[in-house]
């Protein structure tokens, strides 16, 4: 680490007017009206509101950020991170920087924060307004699915920390936007029972004003504490699997080994687990069952069928027809392009795929979405952000989706953070559809942060684009997210020294 960099961070961890990445208080040198002289010589062109000058515009789109900031000078200083309890575990990440401002990102639901601590030391120093530069940088450290998570933080936090130093939305620095409100679609687990299913779908559209949903469609749904025995007219093959009791069921976080014996380890093309036409008679009521409550104007995607081939997935997809189904999500693995081919082609349901692919055109030398959509195996790609590279890279998946005739919906079970960053990405794409909102009914979920412009964060069933907050438009709220931090890990934004270094030589090439 150079000797500048060191005094920077120095110099922060012991100022006492930089609390949490708060800014110094504002003085007639970083004043609104310095900020806006020195937004201007780097080529930023703001329009006024109707009726007010250049400047009231930006003191009112930037009065509830006390930030001051030379774009072109700042330097990212530090990382750091908390762990909530939502879907599980969910880092949030800090990126600081030497003028006090800071960036938000998040790594993917159920991953580990160390992911994005490895990338600490590739980008200290650096300037955050250079995204695609840093990205390129890191780049090479993301994978598909959960390991993408490191990297797509660091992007996040990046586009927050741009768009507060330069006093714009996200959005705007992806190019601007296509909508003001983002539709969402209710995801919603597997019922208990059939009649609270009901009540919950039934709530989801009349009291929350939900106009998309999503529902659990499995195997799952086949069992009966009442007589265990009917599982067996309904499966084939399900006693050797233990009851095929789902997609998740496999070993606990936390343990040595991984079971590649049981069900939840074995991919759906190798278990001969079957449906049988009771079977298929029972999932097909659960559908009908929800459309008696939500009528056919609500478009309703299924996912989570559980580990079958695609034979039965044929069977399975003839049967949901008349239901009109928005789609069928991830009925095989996503680089099984020839088997969602031949689903595709059997069926008039779309098929939907994605939120485990990174990149365009992936890692290194493997498969990404250009693949998927070449293949022309797939009606919708379904990308979640957190995985698929951060909002810069999912908008360029959804703009060459776009271009092949795909359409693009968006998964996202992660906290608000992440949230609002697929706001703003869906905002800036055109071939959007709607993005997931898997935390509906977590009474806590909205209140880890708070909106620094003037909207709301959700109304009636759709996100409000932030028109008047620079960055991702949040801000975190300390309490609640300490109040929910994982039990083993209360560490809230703590120093990262041990971060800092690389002794690695990460070039690709000779």
């Amino acid at each position: 680490m150079n000797k500048e960099l060191k005094k920077e961070i120095e110099k922060e961890k012991s100022s006492e007017n930089i609390v949490a990445g708060q800014a110094e208080p504002v003085t007639e040198d970083n004043s609104r009206r310095s900020f806006l002289k020195k937004a201007a010589i780097g080529g930023i062109a703001i329009g006024g509101m109707m009726g007010a000058s250049i400047e009231d515009t930006v003191a009112f789109t930037t009065q509830n950020v006390k930030r001051a900031s030379s774009p072109s000078e700042l330097k990212i200083t530090d990382m750091r991170y908390a762990v909530v309890q939502n879907v599980g575990r969910t880092a949030i990440i800090r990126i600081d920087t030497n003028q006090g401002i800071y960036g938000l990102g998040e790594v993917r639901d159920g991953a580990d924060e160390r992911y994005a601590l490895l990338l600490k030391s590739r980008i200290l120093g650096l300037n955050p307004c250079n995204v695609e530069m840093i990205f390129k940088i890191i780049r090479q450290f993301g994978y598909h699915a959960r390991q993408g998570g490191g990297v797509c933080a660091v992007e996040m936090a990046l586009w927050d920390l741009c768009g507060k130093a330069y006093g714009v939305p996200a959005w705007q620095l992806l190019g601007g936007r296509y909508r003001d409100k983002v539709r969402l679609y209710a995801d919603t687990a597997s019922p208990n029972n059939p009649e609270e299913f009901q009540k919950t779908m039934k709530d989801r559209v009349e009291r929350q004003k939900f106009t998309w949903m999503k529902m659990d469609l499995g195997i799952h749904l086949l069992r009966d504490r009442n007589n265990p025995d009917i599982l067996d007219k309904r499966l084939v093959n399900n006693r050797f699997w233990n009851g095929a009791g789902g997609q998740y069921t496999m070993n606990q976080p936390g343990t040595q080994l991984i079971d590649y014996m049981g069900y939840g380890w074995r991919e759906h093309p190798f278990t001969q687990v079957q449906l049988t036409d009771a079977g298929i008679e029972k999932m097909c009521e659960y559908v009908e069952m929800v459309r008696n409550v939500i009528g056919y104007e609500i478009p309703l995607s299924s996912d989570h069928y559980g580990h079958f081939d695609i034979n039965n997935h044929i069977r399975l997809g003839r049967a949901l027809e008349k239901y009109r189904l928005a789609w069928l999500e991830d009925c095989t693995q996503w680089w099984r392009f020839d088997e969602m081919r031949t689903l595709k082609n059997a069926l008039e349901t779309p098929i939907c795929t994605g939120e485990d692919t990174f990149g365009l055109r992936g890692p290194g030398l493997t498969l990404g979405f250009k693949d998927i959509i070449d293949a022309k195996c797939v009606d919708i790609i379904h990308p979640d952000l957190a995985t698929s590279g951060g909002l810069l890279e999912t908008k360029r998946i959804g703009d060459y989706a776009q271009e092949g005739g795909v359409a693009m919906a968006m998964h996202m079970a992660g906290t608000p953070v992440c949230f609002m960053a697929n706001v703003h990405c869906a905002a800036a794409t055109e071939n959007f559809l709607a993005v997931e909102h898997h935390s509906v009914d977590s009474p806590w979920w909205g209140n880890m942060v708070k909106m620094t412009g003037s909207q709301p964060m959700i109304t009636d069933g759709f996100a409000n684009v932030p028109l008047d907050s620079p960055g991702l438009g949040i801000e975190l709220v300390d309490d609640v997210v300490k109040e929910h931090l994982i039990r083993d890990d209360k560490s809230y934004f703590e120093p990262t020294p041990k971060w800092d270094n690389s002794n690695s030589h990460d070039r690709l090439w000779s």
